[in-house]
């Protein structure tokens, strides 16, 4: 990686909530012990300005994407929730894209993940070798094991629109952190559309918290000035 373009590792920092002052614990305890709950939703996002701007910039699309998703991601709390060691709920200061590229000879996926930072050039930098360098990686973890736990994951199926996608997590597992899954792009009255799949766990987020989200992502890739930045 070029020096202006090195990240510098800082580790994440993981801070307890204060369940005594927590307007979601009742909320929290309902969805993840008595009525463990996830959701799935599956949006339409206009993306013809960002891809326009990634096709005018030589930019690649799917690290744009990946950056997209982060910056979201990163603004709210309730999307950077984890349990400790001993179950106890907590939020990340800053997580970290994890997300799949495809072997077509094998066709086989990896699980690799980069280091987010608000720096839209730094972080497409590093995500573009990243894919590169394990396109034809032969194992899921190429990065090793075990995966950073600041971690959420983002998938692509460019191969097929569809309407819905849910992802089934076994029952017991408190995966407290969104998913979520690109579609193929289409056409639709001159505009270029593409499928986003979420899938939420109900004791981090509510469909306001998910609604939000998905709005301030329509936002950043409506007006896509910092692909250029």
């Amino acid at each position: 990686m070029p020096a202006e373009h090195a990240l510098l590792v800082v580790m994440a920092t993981f801070e307890p909530l204060d369940l005594q002052q927590w307007p979601r614990r009742e909320w929290f305890e309902h969805y993840l012990d008595r009525c463990p709950t996830y959701y799935s939703m599956t949006v339409d996002l206009d993306i013809t300005n960002l891809r326009a701007a990634v096709d005018a910039s030589g930019r690649k699309t799917y690290p744009t994407q990946i950056w997209a998703l982060a910056t979201v991601v990163n603004r709210h709390p309730e999307f950077r929730m984890a349990l400790d060691d001993q179950g106890n709920p907590g939020v990340w200061d800053v997580v970290d894209p994890a997300f799949t590229v495809f072997n077509p000879d094998r066709e086989t996926f990896a699980g690799i993940s980069a280091r987010y930072t608000p720096d839209f050039d730094a972080f497409h930098s590093e995500a573009a070798e990243l894919l590169s360098e394990y396109r034809n990686a032969s194992t899921l973890f190429p990065q090793g094991a075990p995966r950073p736990r600041n971690v959420f994951d983002i998938s692509s199926i460019p191969w097929t629109r569809f309407t819905g996608f849910t992802l089934t997590i076994a029952p017991g597992w408190a995966h407290l952190a969104p998913i979520f899954t690109i579609g193929k792009f289409y056409e639709q009255e001159g505009r270029t559309m593409m499928p986003l799949a979420l899938q939420i766990h109900h004791a981090a987020a509510d469909g306001y918290h998910s609604t939000r989200l998905v709005e301030e992502l329509r936002q950043i890739i409506a007006d896509p000035d910092w692909v250029n930045c």
